[in-house]
């Protein structure tokens, strides 16, 4: 019997895609687990894996075809020897995405990022994978895997097509346990801008070569017009002396040398914003319509630069990892952001956002909030400036740093008590690793 295959919504709020591969050509066998495809969505590019076996009789839409809406047929799947049926592939109604509940989440999602200033935003977070009876959804692959690793696969989080568990789902969760589930967030949330018109090109006759916008970058520019349009952004900027923080810093990555790990400056910044934001809990809460959500866990989204753009990879619970765990899994995500390799759910979340253009030389900037965040830090390069110590004038590395503020959630006084323990973590760094 002929299947047709869908093209599957890979995150909450994927309406359309793009068919960037294929990985297999008709006549080709698979079996449920095997990379089919590769397939641009607003975050990443993602692969995509056969649920059922069969053998590939018809491609029916060929690779880089562009707004490929959720549940058109892209494929036909048949037995040995079957004969593709002539009305293979005809369009199938397009699913209604389920209502995502509105979450310290999108993303690139995105998402991490001015550099967030150009992140996709964070997407509402995966729904749970959706049960018949008592019958979680899984492909077969990733049942294997769980049942080898004692995973729980009733608690994880489905990446796959209408929530479905797949392999890259239990390969990111702890043995012995189900993957963390994101806070309850209430579906009252405020509604979304009209979109804007489109803007006409005027090239006045200058020469010019037109590139297409990805996914993406549509994403990016949608996301960041309804933060500026819809959220009242307040800034706050402190100047923070770093000679502590560098000199602590060379002394633990001389300790931690043996290890292969080298601590970034970046790396110890995010668990300083992530310990301001536990010390200030009213600064670290989402802005939700006639609620607040006071989050008591401290998620930072970093942004990262990639060909596409920019995404934003979490680390989960910053305040109460170490710095050099915080280094390796920033590290890891990084790489495997650059490479389009991360799933949903690492990049889906965060309760603030950090971005560093420090490193490009850039002294100060004010960086666009990540929504449905209500802060994000934006950090500058340190250099040598004229700073007054102990009553005298002297040379000091200074960078400064500028926080963002959703003002509906956070007042000025509260920004303003979260930039000065971010400052004092900062100049008396013992404090990050105590």
């Amino acid at each position: 019997m002929a299947i047709n295959i869908q093209m599957p919504a890979l995150s909450p709020t994927m309406e359309e895609g793009t068919l960037s591969k294929w990985l297999v050509k008709e006549g080709d066998t698979v079996r449920s687990g095997d990379i089919m495809a590769e397939i641009e969505t607003d975050k990443a590019t993602m692969e995509f894996e056969a649920v059922d076996e069969g053998v590939i009789g018809k491609i029916v839409v060929a690779e880089g075809t562009d707004s490929v809406k959720v549940g058109t047929v892209i494929a036909v799947l048949v037995e040995e020897g079957e004969e593709v049926p002539a009305d293979a592939g005809a369009a199938a109604p397009a699913p209604k995405a389920e209502a995502a509940p509105a979450k310290a989440a999108e993303p690139a999602a995105p998402k991490p990022e001015p550099e967030v200033a150009k992140a996709a935003a964070p997407a509402p977070a995966a729904s749970p994978a959706p049960a018949s009876g008592d019958r979680v959804k899984a492909s077969p692959l990733a049942r294997r895997i769980a049942a080898q690793t004692n995973v729980d696969l009733a608690g994880l989080t489905g990446s796959g097509p209408n929530g479905r568990i797949v392999k890259a789902d239990v390969e990111g969760a702890k043995p012995g346990a189900a993957a963390p589930q994101p806070a309850a967030v209430p579906a009252a949330a405020p509604a979304s801008a009209p979109a804007p018109a489109p803007v006409a090109a005027q090239d006045f006759g200058i020469p010019h070569e037109v590139e297409k916008l990805s996914n993406m970058r549509k994403t990016i520019a949608r996301r960041l017009t309804e933060s500026k349009q819809q959220v009242p952004h307040i800034y706050l900027t402190v100047d923070v002396r770093l000679d502590a923080l560098l000199k602590l810093r060379g002394e633990l990555n001389a300790a931690l040398a043996a290890s292969g790990v080298k601590l970034s400056v970046n790396d110890m910044l995010i668990k300083a914003l992530a310990k301001a934001l536990l010390a200030v809990p009213k600064c670290n809460v989402q802005f939700a319509g006639d609620q607040l959500l006071k989050f008591s866990r401290a998620d930072i989204s970093v942004a990262v630069s990639i060909p596409a753009g920019l995404i934003t990879p979490i680390i989960v619970d910053a305040g109460g990892k170490a710095i050099s765990t915080i280094s390796t899994e920033m590290k890891d995500l990084a790489g495997r952001a650059k490479e389009g390799k991360l799933a949903p759910n690492e990049y889906q979340g965060g309760t603030a956002s950090i971005s560093n253009m420090g490193m490009m030389g850039i002294k100060q900037f004010e960086a666009v909030i990540n929504p449905p965040q209500a802060m994000i830090m934006a950090i500058g390069a340190g250099e040598k400036r004229p700073y007054v110590i102990d009553e005298a004038l002297g040379i000091a590395t200074v960078m400064s740093a500028t926080g963002s503020f959703d003002h509906r959630a956070i007042d000025g006084a509260d920004g303003a008590e979260l930039m000065k323990v971010f400052k004092e973590l900062v100049e008396a760094p013992l404090g990050l690793v105590a």
